[in-house]
């Protein structure tokens, strides 16, 4: 298998809070011969509070990061959820309608014609490594483990943006989770919202939606 090759939002969260997140994809991409280059003076995208506050403003900021990587000549490879579905919104929107292209064109001070492919490292690693080639390559098979999917609402829906699975009863992290041994578990939350875009705003909410959904999972 050759290199496959994206360039790479990692965004706020995995530059912070989620850092190990980062550091272990960076070590799977590298494993499976999978190239993240990371985009060169990449900006927040806006998730999950930039598209409450105004629209323009939603579609600027992943669209100076999808301009980046047109002119890069890279696709772009995602790790958030909430980033990945800001990116699909953007690209889709601003092909829909091109007077809001040249609006955010504008604000952002760069052309973008819409050709940059968004896609979420799950799906990379599923689809385009493979199954069975991550199966060549684990070291430490997690037998006997059982693990419960959890896709949520950003991966999945609106299906006709993402793109992503069965929004319904999605199966691309079932299925990578078999191929590294483990055992994944069916239960009813796994597409269920965590309530994330509330996070700052209404704790109780999220504690409820998570609770619910890691009571489900047990």
């Amino acid at each position: 298998m050759g290199k496959i090759k994206y360039g790479y939002y990692p965004g706020c969260s995995l530059e912070a809070t989620a850092k190990e997140y980062n550091l272990s994809i960076e070590k799977a991409a590298k494993m499976l011969d999978v190239e993240l280059i990371e985009l060169e003076d990449w900006n927040c995208c806006g998730a999950s509070s930039g598209h409450c506050t105004n629209y323009e403003l939603s579609l600027a900021l992943p669209a100076r990061n999808l301009a980046i990587a047109e002119k890069a000549k890279l696709n772009l490879a995602v790790a958030c959820a909430a980033c990945f579905l800001r990116f699909k919104q953007t690209n889709h929107d601003l092909k829909a309608n091109e007077e809001t292209r040249k609006k955010v064109e504008k604000l952002i001070g760069m052309s973008y014609s819409g050709n940059v492919e968004v896609r979420h490292l799950v799906d990379i690693f599923t689809n385009e490594v493979g199954l069975e080639e991550i199966k060549k390559r684990v070291k430490k098979p997690l037998n006997g483990l059982k693990l419960a999917a959890y896709y949520g609402c950003y991966l999945v829906r609106p299906p006709e943006i993402t793109k992503f699975d069965d929004p319904e009863n999605p199966q691309l992290l079932d299925n990578l989770l078999k191929s590294i041994g483990a055992e994944p578990v069916e239960y009813t939350h796994k597409i269920e919202c965590c309530g994330g875009g509330l996070m700052l705003s209404r704790v109780d909410i999220v504690v409820k939606l998570v609770t619910d959904i890691c009571n489900a999972a047990t």
